[in-house]
This record gives structure tokens, C-alpha cells and sequence, in this order.
């Protein structure tokens, strides 16, 4: 059976790491209190992917980005994914370089498909997320862009299947309505990925405690479940979950 995997999600806007609730951002702090204070460098001793997201919503510093990603990562010894504002081949080349072991695609997904290709042709399409923003409005579902500032396109099984062509490795859905709630994922949404999608699937958006991402691994569909909840996993959180995981027999990797 493949491995299931707990991923953690950061979110990085101008020096600052912060916890975002339905897209709105609340700073936490700088990289010396993730480090010391979060204890960060302990916590993700029991996640199996980092994600960083760069979430700046104008005048990107891609150096300074890239500085405080060195810094985090330079004792982490789980793949890492880079996202945020990643418009050309020649800045997913820099992501890479940096140490990225992938990046993460979500308005050029939908607005520049052909950098889709670009990016797998040189690295690969297992070196791709592709993440999708979501909400839902009455009984519908939206695709949104631009750090969920504007909407793209109604969600059906079509929509999906087209966006499911594009040479990418992954899939990341990401609810926007549950976004830091704590309330659980948006299951849902899964209603509209076609019965043959091969992608790994990665659900993101809700999770507020260790039942959430049980629930989550749980489903014969879903791959990996992400978190961005500063707060909600700090201490021992995640740690605990992992190990109550692994005691239930979940097919999550196990390190000596």
C-alpha cells in the first residue's frame, strides 16, 4: 500500500509568517519565532512534505523569500514544495536551485497552461502541484486566482477533466470557505473529479484538529491532507497525531 502523507503549509508574506482564515491574513511572526518559539524545527520532524507558499499580494521580494526558505529548510529533511507568484520558467528554475524538491502552480494553472509544460519538460510533471482554490456559492463551486482575489470558473466534471490533462503530479484542493476554520474539509468538492483521475490528490483547508486529518487519510481517495494552522497543531500537536496515526495502523511512512 503507498504511503499517506501529513503536509504542513506556510505561509509567507513580506518577512512574516501568518495564519490566513478564509484568505485573510493575521501575521504571526518573523522567522526567528518560527524557529524558536513555534519550535519549528521539532514539528516538522513528524510531517512527511513542507509546503511554502509565498502569499504576498504585491511587490513580491522573491530574494527575501527565498533567504528565509534557506533558512527553514536548511535542517529539514522532508521534501519541500515553493509556490507563490511563479509567472516564468526562469523563476521556477531559481525555486528549484534553491532547493525546492517541487513548486506549487496555481494561477499560471489556469491563466498560462503552457508554463505547465514548460516546467514538466525540464523537471518533470511529479515535480508539479497544481493547486485549486475553491468556494462555494449555494449549491456551486468556483475556481479563484490572484491569492482567491478573483474567479476564474464554475467547477464541474468537464472543468476537471481539462485541468487534469495538463502535465502536472499532483492535485491540491484547497477550500477556501473552510480556509483556517478548523471546521473540517469540504468533501464535497470530490464530486467533480472525474472516477479516472490518476493524480495524487491532496485536500487542504479545515483542518483544525488530529480527527480532521485521520478523517482525511482515512478516504480511499484522498492522498495527503495539508495544514497551515499555526496555531491549532502548535506544541506536540502534530507530533501526537502522527503517533496516535501510526498506533491505528494508518499507512503513514514510520522513521526510527
Amino acid at each position: 500500500m503507498l504511503k499517506k502523507r501529513i503536509i504542513f503549509t506556510l505561509h509567507y508574506d513580506k518577512g512574516f509568517f501568518n495564519l490566513s482564515r478564509n484568505f485573510r491574513l493575521q501575521k504571526i511572526g518573523d522567522l526567528n519565532w518560527l524557529l524558536k518559539n513555534y519550535n519549528f524545527l521539532k514539528i516538522a520532524e513528524s510531517i512527511d512534505e513542507l509546503i511554502i507558499i509565498d502569499v504576498s499580494r504585491d511587490n513580491r521580494e522573491h530574494d527575501k523569500f527565498l533567504e528565509n526558505v534557506s533558512e527553514i529548510t536548511k535542517n529539514i529533511f522532508v521534501p519541500v514544495c515553493l509556490g507563490g507568484g511563479i509567472r516564468t520558467l526562469e523563476y521556477a528554475k531559481k525555486l528549484f536551485e534553491s532547493g525546492a524538491d517541487k513548486i506549487n502552480l496555481n494561477t499560471s494553472l489556469f491563466h498560462d497552461p503552457s508554463l505547465v509544460d514548460e516546467i514538466s519538460k525540464t523537471y518533470g510533471a511529479q515535480a508539479i502541484i497544481g493547486h485549486i482554490d475553491f468556494r462555494k456559492k449555494e449549491n456551486d463551486y468556483y475556481v479563484y486566482t490572484n491569492n482567491g482575489a478573483k474567479e476564474f470558473s464554475k467547477i464541474d466534471m468537464a472543468f476537471m477533466e481539462k485541468i487534469l490533462e495538463l502535465n502536472f503530479g499532483e492535485l491540491l484542493l484547497h477550500s477556501m470557505d473552510k480556509d483556517g476554520t478548523g471546521m473540517n474539509f469540504d468533501y464535497e468538492i470530490m464530486k467533480h473529479l472525474p472516477k479516472n483521475n490518476k493524480k495524487p490528490l491532496i485536500f487542504s483547508g479545515g483542518a483544525g484538529n488530529y480527527h480532521h486529518l485521520k478523517e482525511g487519510l482515512a478516504h480511499k481517495d484522498i492522498d495527503a491532507v495539508s495544514t497551515a494552522n499555526l496555531l491549532n497543531f502548535v506544541g506536540d500537536g502534530l507530533i501526537n497525531a502522527r503517533k496516535i496515526m501510526l498506533d491505528e495502523k494508518y499507512p503513514l511512512a514510520k522513521w526510527e
